[in-house]
């Protein structure tokens, strides 16, 4: 037998397990329940909520994260690549400590540990605590990202500039932070995505009504509403996830192709 042959045989009887496997476990499942679970009678009257109310302001709350994340990342990466040593003892400190920490545990402390502790209020109050504790996670995390992009761009862009008599900073804002955020957009799409899944955590400290994400929506309809005591808010939220994330986590992977063949 040739081996091309021998490797397609093996190729369907590969394929032919999964099917078995696959019908096994839905003849196992008691589709009955599951719909009741999953998919309950009254479903269509939460979708006005989730999507004109939860989506809505779960874009908002990431667009708001991701802008803001992304200026303070650009500052702690020119601070860890900075020559002077207490700039990037500080920034380093910085991204260590906040990339080492669960996003829930900065969010609590900002929602609730530093306003009493310091007698402040965040702008915004709850909601804006949340959200500056996921900015700043989410800062520390592509600080490193952009350091990477920096490293990456040519040193010869940087000494090509300073001949032509161009300063140290605007270098670094016309010509070396342009080609360095064109580096890295794939992996700062990447991050996008999961800014947008991290505002599911908001909802533990509480908003006002008129400022709920997707998972604050779906905690309310889970406890009461017309489809209260079973699990088809979760799944509804579960659809409009993946039909927000789906396009962009595609578009990283076509980002990517497209900045391998250009290289």
């Amino acid at each position: 037998m040739k081996r091309s042959t021998r490797r397609k045989l093996n190729r369907l009887g590969l394929y032919a397990v999964l099917v078995a496997v696959a019908a096994l476990l839905a003849a196992a499942v008691d589709w009955g329940r599951v719909r009741a679970n999953f998919w309950a009678p009254g479903q269509s009257k939460n979708w006005h909520d989730l999507i004109l109310t939860g989506a809505v302001k779960t874009l908002e709350y990431t667009a708001i994260c991701f802008v803001l994340g992304l200026l303070f990342a650009t500052v702690l990466a020119l601070m860890k690549l900075s020559p002077v040593g207490p700039y990037r003892w500080l920034a380093t400190a910085y991204v260590e400590f906040f990339r080492g920490l669960p996003a829930l545990v900065v969010i609590l402390a900002c929602g609730f540990g530093v306003p009493i502790a310091f007698n402040w209020q965040p702008p915004g109050g709850l909601i804006g605590a949340g959200l500056l504790g996921l900015i700043m996670v989410t800062a520390a995390y592509m600080a490193e990202t952009l350091r990477a992009g920096i490293q990456a761009v040519p040193k010869g862009q940087t000494e090509a500039a300073r001949s032509l008599g161009m300063s140290n900073g605007r270098t670094i804002l016309t010509i070396v932070l342009p080609q360095a955020f064109r580096i890295v957009i794939p992996p700062l799409t990447n991050e996008f995505v999961l800014i947008l899944k991290d505002t599911s955590l908001l909802y533990l400290i509480g908003v006002e009504i008129n400022q709920r994400e997707l998972s604050s929506v779906a905690r309310d309809f889970t406890v009461s509403g017309a489809t209260a005591g079973t699990s088809t808010a979760l799944t509804q939220v579960a659809l409009l996830y993946l039909i927000i994330t789906l396009p962009l986590t595609r578009l990283v992977a076509s980002l990517e192709k497209r900045q391998q063949r250009a290289r």
